[in-house]
């Protein structure tokens, strides 16, 4: 039995900054934007290129990363279903300056530059949403300098999965996250067997359930505290 996908249309209309359009913006909005498959291992953008869109990820979870002089692969954050990115290079009017790459097979929604800067114009509640998107992600990233430098590899993996559940970020966000250790691994900075050792060592102190196909999320709260 074949099941039906939903469209763009109807995964736009979800999304927390889309409820506060006037019909009129949500229509241009919908008329404007496209879908792009990228599939496991591939790019949905790269460092250097123009940026001619606004992003989301309307399925499959994608990586920010970067590439050392030296070859080494630095990953800055991941992005699951519901996460838009690239407000910022917009506004700079700049050329991008990370890779992002599919974990997995992704939908992938594009607006347009011109679209974005339209609503930015007339929508006031876009214009809020995109003010706590920025500090939100803001804080994000200062919190990841902190545990990249100051904390061990099983606090490490508690932030990061901890850090999937910022309901502006990452709205779609289910206590079952579906994601593998491999995944895990590439969003904490450590490797597929390291992460694993971690996952342990959190579903022993009762905060997380390594279940077939995910993690269950037990305590939230707990991981974001572990070892704090």
């Amino acid at each position: 039995m074949t099941v039906e996908k939903t469209s763009l249309k109807e995964l736009l209309r979800q999304t927390i900054w889309a409820k506060d359009l006037t019909p009129e913006q949500l229509a241009r909005v919908e008329a404007d934007s496209i879908e792009q498959f990228v599939p496991k291992g591939g790019y949905v953008c790269r460092k250097g290129e123009k940026v001619d869109a606004w992003i989301g990820v309307i399925e499959g979870l994608v990586k920010i990363n970067n590439l050392s002089p030296e070859g080494k692969s630095v990953t800055f954050t991941g992005l699951s279903a519901g996460a838009w990115f690239g407000e910022g290079t917009l506004l700079k009017h700049e050329s991008r300056k990370y890779d992002v790459m599919a974990l997995r097979d992704s939908r992938i929604a594009r607006m347009p530059a011109s679209t974005f800067s339209w609503l930015l114009d007339t929508s006031l509640p876009f214009t809020r949403f995109l003010l706590m998107q920025l500090n939100e992600r803001l804080g994000q990233f200062i919190g990841m300098v902190e545990f990249d430098r100051l904390l061990d590899v099983d606090t490490r993996v508690a932030r990061c999965l901890a850090g999937m559940y910022n309901t502006h970020l990452y709205p779609g966000a289910d206590t079952l996250l579906q994601i593998s250790q491999e995944e895990i691994g590439y969003l904490s900075g450590a490797s597929r067997q390291r992460a694993n050792q971690a996952l342990q060592v959190l579903e022993k102190e009762g905060l997380l359930k390594v279940d077939y196909g995910g993690i269950q999320i037990i305590d939230l709260e707990g991981l974001r505290r572990f070892r704090a």
